[in-house]
C-alpha cells in the first residue's frame, strides 16, 4: 500500500456561498451557471488566488436539464472570468453532488494531479425545465408525456424501476427514519458537532468558510489563507523551473 505524503493533506482555505433561495423566491430570474460564477469570482477576489494559479474547477450538479446542463463546472469557470487554460468538469451524486465535488479535489490532491482547486456545487430548481423525449420517427401521434426536471426521476428505465423503485427524496427519507431509526434531528445535532470541533480547531478570521480546497503544509499546525497562497507560488515557480530544465 502506497503511504501517504502528510504534505499533500487537502485544507479548506476559504469559502463563499449565495444565500439559500425558495422556489420561485428571490434567486428566480438568476441562472445557475452565472450563480456559480459569482460565487467563484467573488472567492478568488476574497483570498487574492490568481485564477491562472487554480489546476480545476470540480461543480457538482444534480439536474443538469437546463441552463446548467453539459459541463457547468466549465461554463462557471469562464463566465467567472478564469483564463481558457484553467480546467472545468461537473460530477453528479444528485444530493451529494457538491460534497462529491470537494471529495474529487481532496483525492486529487493526494493523488498529486493538482495542488490548488475550486470545488462546489450548484442548483436552481426554480429554473429546471420541462423536457420532452424526442420521437423516435417523424410526425408522432397519440399522447406524449411532458418531464418536470424539478425534482425527482424521469425518463425512467422499466427494467430499472422494477427492480429498484424509484423513489422521490422525499419518500427516501421517510424509508431511512423507518428502516435505520434516523429522525429528523440526528442529521442536525450530528451537522452541528462537526461545525463545532471545525469551529474549535480553526484560528480565528473574519466571514464564512466552506469550499476551495488547497494542499496543506508538512506540518499540522494551522496556515493563514496568505501563508498558503506564498506556498502555492514557490512550488509552482519550482515546479515550472524543474520542467524547463528537464532533458528534452
Amino acid at each position: 500500500m502506497r503511504q501517504h505524503d502528510p504534505a499533500r493533506s487537502p485544507v479548506v482555505v476559504d469559502g463563499l456561498r449565495t444565500p439559500f433561495g425558495r422556489y420561485g423566491g428571490a434567486l428566480r430570474e438568476v441562472r445557475p451557471d452565472d450563480m456559480a460564477a459569482h460565487v467563484i469570482r467573488a472567492l478568488l477576489d476574497r483570498t487574492g488566488v490568481e485564477a491562472g494559479a487554480v489546476d480545476d474547477v470540480i461543480l457538482g450538479a444534480a439536474n443538469q436539464a437546463g441552463e446548467d446542463n453539459r459541463n457547468v463546472g466549465r461554463m462557471a469557470a469562464l463566465l467567472a472570468g478564469m483564463p481558457i487554460e484553467v480546467a472545468g468538469q461537473t460530477v453528479n451524486r444528485l444530493c451529494g453532488s457538491g460534497m462529491q465535488a470537494v471529495i474529487a479535489a481532496s483525492h486529487a490532491i493526494v493523488a498529486g494531479d493538482g495542488d490548488l482547486f475550486v470545488a462546489g456545487g450548484v442548483e436552481s430548481m426554480t429554473r429546471a425545465p420541462f423536457v420532452l423525449a424526442k420521437a423516435s420517427a417523424a410526425f408522432p401521434r397519440g399522447e406524449q408525456t411532458l418531464y418536470d426536471t424539478t425534482l425527482g426521476w424521469r425518463f425512467t428505465n422499466p427494467r430499472l424501476a422494477d427492480a429498484y423503485y424509484p423513489y422521490s427524496m422525499g419518500e427516501t427519507a421517510e424509508n431511512v427514519d423507518e428502516r435505520r431509526g434516523v429522525s429528523r434531528e440526528d442529521p442536525a445535532t450530528a451537522a452541528a458537532s462537526t461545525m463545532g470541533r471545525r469551529h474549535s480547531s480553526s484560528p480565528p478570521r473574519r466571514g464564512p468558510r466552506s469550499s476551495g480546497c488547497g494542499r496543506s503544509p508538512a506540518s499540522s499546525r494551522a496556515r493563514s489563507p496568505a501563508w498558503i497562497r506564498r506556498r502555492w507560488a514557490s512550488d509552482r515557480s519550482l515546479r515550472h523551473a524543474r520542467r524547463s530544465n528537464a532533458p528534452g
